[in-house]
């Protein structure tokens, strides 16, 4: 008998309720929950064909063993004691640091797993953890650690409220709203159209979003950094500061006003494209705006200066008196202070040994992983575990990262189906889809209330795992003990776990004993008193709780050490000084080169979506390198001919396709194709399209100091024409 159950999504931060229809351990309908208290009825193509993912016939529903070049299915015992015998040996014999972390996502949305992936990493005693946080938003924590004294301590636009809104690198009709919780966001965006305000998008494309509303400025990829320092010393030029706010609550504004001082709209307007009358006439309507925000994504922090624009856009908020203000910036409180409890969260700074580069929020930059596996010497890494995660594909250098996977001497993943990095792995352990696991919502507690509309909302399992895929929970607990590797090096706590993995298997105990992470989902509510999970239970649609507001961080929840906002933090000033002199030079020098930037569309997402056959049926079998016709009839290439794109880092080949949506220089590759050799992935393997990430390049020299972040926007790029014969050659 068919059975409605309420959940929501963990794809993306927007997190929306679904209402799915499941008969036995199947989810034949899927369709958004209309009485949410968030999403009212919005969910994106993704969610709504979620079982899709979850039931596909490539799903790895029992362990698997590379024997001889094939996977063969094992059973949980032996795979567990098989990788903890060879872990123990190659620790052993090179050291705790010869074992390396990655994790991605969707499973990052889900509350406990990146804690207890930590706490995997503890119990391994190893510093060589890598995640996604370096690929596309570590700059943003790094800004929050150094302005509000947490890298948690993050702020988002109260879009419900505002009247100007300038959105720098975003695309919130495709990708959503990056760190916060916004569901239907074009509604949200028409909204404040309507009620007389403005909505302005500063990117190389003109998106999805702002055809739909708002009004389109063009900026050259990579040169947003220039744009806002013109920006704030508009901004100061014509008075426009909140002196009185500035005083009270904030230090440090006469350095930052040093910096941006020779930083005028017509010196930006030589590099950005965007006429200095623009900026002005911007500065003009976010000084007049009744609550006004800045909004920076992707495409600023993929960028060669991402920490640098971002503090900037933050301090721009800041000054102008919209940080903790309605219509403003607001800072979210979460149920816990989130922000507060991860202050020192990277207190414990290690170092890699390519190129002494250091960690950031107990991570390594993702771009030093194929170097920390490939370079010979102490430490060097011998094992892998990447967990939910696909670097092959989402990594720089790609090719380089499938050359240093090959080299180590263990490889696991935990994974749903055989991606790319799956595919080379020794060991495959399947894990669990969303909808099979229950949870919390990611953005209220991990990211201190990211929400204009504040809500929680207990889910429950929603149906059993297939086969012996089990709960990622379950998999690190067995995995630490087996390798010898306590969770959180605590022996303590991995005793507690493994006598409640012993409880559970009792006929009278288990049934009565939650699993793991519903017994620290209850914990975490009570302690909320929110009456654990079954008082949350009482709103299957989620719980409405008060709105962030304003007027409650500034002199009251700002945790620097002065407890103000530290405008001018030193290691950000230093940051600028050592890097936009020569960046201006190089955009300078460049302006009349092509630029590549990455783009998100509406059937991919990430890596992992191209195996679903509706997402890339007819034209969409392939991505395209999108360019302004004008730069095509240039280079003489014609709408869907095939062009050679070349970087310093590598090249590949992609048929072309005119978009006039471009400005003229720029060029856009969709990320997360190239699938071929991924044999696990019978859809997506059949597909032509190529990883876009070949030509972002790796290595210390490549990434940005500070947050380890690795550069996908604004890469100089070369392009040309195919010839026929190698177009049918490169085809067949």
């Amino acid at each position: 008998m068919a059975e409605q159950k309420l959940t929501f999504c963990r794809i993306c931060e927007n997190q929306c309720g679904l209402k799915l229809t499941v008969e036995g351990e199947r989810i034949v309908h899927v369709e958004p929950d209309t009485e949410h208290v968030a999403s009212r009825g919005f969910a994106c193509n993704k969610g709504l064909t979620l079982e899709n993912v979850r039931a596909s016939p490539d799903r790895v529903t029992t362990p698997l063993k590379k024997v001889d070049g094939r996977f063969e299915p094992i059973g949980w015992p032996q795979a567990l004691d098989e990788i903890g015998a060879r872990l123990r040996a190659i620790r052993a014999r090179h050291g705790d640091d010869a074992v390396g972390l990655y994790f991605g996502n969707p499973i990052s949305f889900s509350l406990l797993m990146p804690m207890l992936i930590t706490g995997f990493a503890q119990g391994l005693n190893t510093a060589k953890v890598f995640t996604t946080g370096s690929l596309d938003c570590n700059n943003k924590f790094l800004v929050g650690k150094h302005m509000y004294g947490s890298p948690m301590a993050l702020t988002f636009p109260d879009v419900d409220a505002t009247q100007f809104l300038l959105i720098i690198g975003g695309n919130p009709a495709i990708s959503k709203m990056s760190f916060i919780n916004l569901p239907d966001p074009v509604r949200r965006l028409e909204a404040i159209v309507q009620r007389g305000g403005r909505v302005v998008h500063l990117n190389p494309r003109r998106t999805e979003t702002a055809k739909a509303v708002g009004e389109q400025v063009f900026i050259r990829p990579d040169t947003d950094v220039f744009f806002l320092l013109a920006f704030l010393q508009e901004v100061i030029a014509r008075d426009g500061i909140r002196r009185d706010v500035v005083e009270a609550h904030m230090n440090g504004f006469d350095a930052v006003a040093a910096l941006v001082a020779p930083w005028t709209p017509e010196k930006q307007a030589e590099v950005t494209g965007v006429p200095a009358a623009t900026l002005r006439e911007l500065v003009t309507a976010c000084l007049a705006a009744d609550g006004a925000a800045l909004y920076g994504s992707t495409g600023i922090n993929q960028g060669s200066n991402g920490s640098t624009a971002f503090w900037l856009l933050e301090v721009i908020n800041a000054v102008t008196g919209n940080l903790d203000r309605r219509g403003g910036a607001l800072m979210g409180r979460g149920i816990v202070d989130y922000a507060k409890a991860t202050a020192n969260a990277d207190a414990k700074v290690f170092r890699s040994r390519i190129g002494n580069t250091p960690s950031f929020l107990g991570a390594l930059p993702t771009a030093l992983l194929a170097d920390e596996i490939l370079v010979p010497g102490p430490d060097q890494v011998r094992a892998m575990f990447v967990i939910s995660g696909n670097p092959l594909i989402t990594g720089t250098n790609s090719a380089r990262m499938a050359q240093a996977f090959g080299e180590l001497e263990l490889r696991v993943s935990i994974d749903l189906v055989r991606n790319e990095t799956a595919e080379l792995a020794d060991y495959i352990l399947p894990g669990t889809h969303f909808t099979e696991r229950p949870d919390l919502p990611f953005s209220f507690f991990t990211f201190s209330g990211l929400m204009p509309e504040p809500w929680i909302q207990y889910t429950g399992r929603m149906v059993a795992p297939p086969g012996e895929a089990r709960d990622e929970s379950w998999i690190l607990a067995r995995l630490a003990r087996a390798c010898g590797a306590p969770l959180f090096g605590s022996r303590l706590l991995q005793a507690v776990l493994d006598a409640g993995e012993l409880a559970r298997r009792l006929p009278f105990v288990g049934p009565r004993l939650k699993a793991l992470p519903d017994r620290v989902f209850d914990l975490i509510l009570r302690v909320a008193k929110l009456g654990g999970t079954r008082g949350l239970s009482k709103f299957p649609h989620g719980k409405r709780l008060p709105h962030n507001g304003g007027n409650n961080y500034l002199g009251q929840r700002v945790i620097t050490a002065s407890g103000k906002v530290e405008l001018a933090p030193a290691a950000l000033l230093a940051l600028a000084a050592a890097r936009l002199p020569r960046s201006h030079e190089q955009a300078l020098g460049t302006r009349d080169e092509l630029r590549l930037i990455t783009r998100r569309e509406r059937y991919t997402h990430n890596s992992w979506a191209h195996n679903d056959a509706a997402f890339v049926k007819g034209r969409r079998h392939t991505n395209y390198l999108y360019m302004h016709p004008d730069d095509a009839a240039r280079l003489g290439i014609a709408d869907g001919a095939p062009a050679r794109v070349e970087s310093a880092a590598g090249a590949l080949e992609v048929p072309v396709a005119l978009s006039a949506d471009l400005m003229p220089g720029a060029v856009a590759l969709p990320h997360g194709w190239g699938h071929q050799a991924a044999t696990g992935l019978s859809v997506a393997s059949k597909t032509r399209g190529v990883n876009a990430n070949l030509l972002a390049a790796d290595g210390p020299d490549a990434i940005e100091p500070l947050s380890g972040m690795a550069q996908f926007n604004g890469i100089a790029v070369r392009i040309s024409a195919v010839a026929a014969a190698t177009a049918t050659r490169a085809a067949s």
